[in-house]
């Protein structure tokens, strides 16, 4: 009898599953899903991440799959037009916001040569190999996070709070939270 896939409680619907199991804490390098893991955590904010992945593909087409040169020349008929799009989450703000940032992250490219290179000097490089044992463990915010978080916004970035650039890490493999009974931890380690 075969036992049964532990992963972390978090992970409980088909789309979350397919999520945790070959997206969620694994490293990435690319600049563009990068960009769009900072977009879609910042429109997360207040909302929860199953809303954001359910509206994901959405996101992926009202955003140019997520092209910071395309997004950062975004006008006010974009604007009104993104604001109109009921598959994505309809926050003046957020919209905003992501504009915003794109400019700020090609200027980061422009400085570092790459995001990636930017972003993943907050841990030294290589992810941050965490043990945690239960859920409750896992923290919102780290020194990390606050390090990058406070960078990012002097940087000109906006909707990036010590909390969301947390989920930021986690989602793209800066650090690795999966539970250590989780069957990711160990292939990520």
């Amino acid at each position: 009898m075969t036992r049964p896939v532990e992963r972390c409680a978090w992970a409980r619907d088909e789309l979350s599953i397919g999520y945790h199991d070959n997206e969620w804490g694994v490293p990435l390098h690319a600049d563009r899903a990068l960009f769009e893991f900072l977009v879609l955590e910042g429109a997360q904010a207040g909302l929860s991440w199953s809303t954001i992945l359910r509206k994901r593909p959405a996101y992926r087409r009202a955003f140019d799959r997520f092209d910071p040169r395309k997004v950062a020349g975004y006008g006010e008929a974009k604007i009104a037009e993104l604001l109109a799009n009921e598959g994505i989450v309809r926050n003046r703000l957020k919209v905003r916001s992501a504009i915003r940032n794109a400019e700020a992250f090609l200027a980061v490219q422009k400085e570092f040569g790459s995001f990636d290179r930017y972003i993943w000097r907050f841990t030294g490089g290589r992810p941050l190999e965490n043990r945690w044992q239960r859920l409750e463990q896992v923290p919102v915010r780290t020194p990390q996070s606050d390090a990058m978080s406070k960078d990012l916004t002097k940087r000109g970035f906006t909707f990036v709070g010590s909390t969301i650039c947390y989920a930021f890490m986690q989602a793209v493999g800066l650090v690795n939270d999966h539970l250590v009974t989780c069957f990711r931890y160990r292939e990520l380690q």
